[in-house]
This record gives C-alpha cells, structure tokens and sequence, in this order.
C-alpha cells in the first residue's frame, strides 16, 4: 500500500476528546463526524483537509477515551494516513479495525513539517519527505493487518472472506 499528500501536523498527547468532541457522539453519520473532526484543537482543519492528506503527530496520539469515533472521523475527513512518534493502545487498534494506515515513527514525526509532500510505502515501511528528500524506515505491517487496512477494515475484510 502507498500513500501521498499533503501533512497536517499536531503535537504530542491528541486526545479523543479534541479528534471528535464528546457533543457529537450520539451520532454515526461518518460526514457528520468528519464535519466535527479537530475542531476543539484546529478550527480550519476541516476547511483545509483534502483526500489523501496526511496527518503527522507527536506522542500518544489518540489517548483518551476508547471510542471508534475518532478514527472514522479522521478517515472519514480526507485523511488518508497518520504518522506519529506513537499511538495510545486503544486507538491504534481501532484505526486498524476501521481501516485507517497509521505508522509510528519517531524520526519521521519530528522532522516532518506542516505542508510538507509526504509519500510512504507501508509494504516496506518507507517514509519519504518528498519535500525535503530525507526518508525513514519503519517495521512494516504484517501481511494480515495491511489486508484488514486494505479491505477498509475489520469487518469488511471479514465479510470479504479476506480474513476468515
């Protein structure tokens, strides 16, 4: 699997409560979460987001409550990967479940900057900063989990009979 766009960037300890504030979870609609997503930490974030756009964060990325809401938010606004220094348990399981690339890099999530060109190669775990021309290297996914990513998560891999 391969990705490239443009970096949105936060910092260390993103929370669940800032991807997707606690007011709009009675709902599912996947447009309206991605309507809401960052908007506690990043006003403009969903007036710049496109398809494709990559994320890059600090540490704990994730941390806080455990719901499935904040990586189908993220997802659901355009964002097509996230890169991070690392990742709260809870949530990078749930990005796998729904279908959501992460990788954590700590080299990478330093040194890339806001509005940088990133492309990364998650069957090698190459991270290239098409901006800058540096690349990192990260332990690429397992066979299985980049099938789950690939078939847009858990469940649709399942019924795909991808994972039986």
């Amino acid at each position: 699997m391969k990705f490239q766009g443009t970096v949105i960037k936060y910092g260390d300890n993103v929370d669940t409560d800032v991807i997707i504030p606690a007011r709009y979870l009675n709902t599912f609609d996947k447009k309206e979460l991605a309507s809401h997503c960052m908007e506690d930490l990043d006003a403009t974030f969903t007036s710049r987001v496109k398809a494709g756009d990559i994320m890059v964060a600090g540490e704990n990325f994730g941390c806080g409550s455990s719901r499935e809401h904040a990586p189908i938010a993220i997802a659901e606004s355009g964002i097509s990967l996230i890169i991070a220094k690392s990742f709260a348990r809870i949530f990078y399981r749930n990005a796998i479940n729904i279908g959501l690339a992460i990788l954590e890099c700590p080299a990478a999530a330093e040194a890339i900057a806001e509005g940088d060109a990133v492309s990364a190669d998650l069957d090698n775990g190459i991270i290239t900063n098409l901006t800058t021309g540096a690349t990192y290297q990260t332990a690429p996914f397992p066979a299985f989990i980049q099938s789950i990513i690939s078939n847009g998560g858990l469940i649709e891999s399942i019924k795909s009979g991808a994972i039986g």
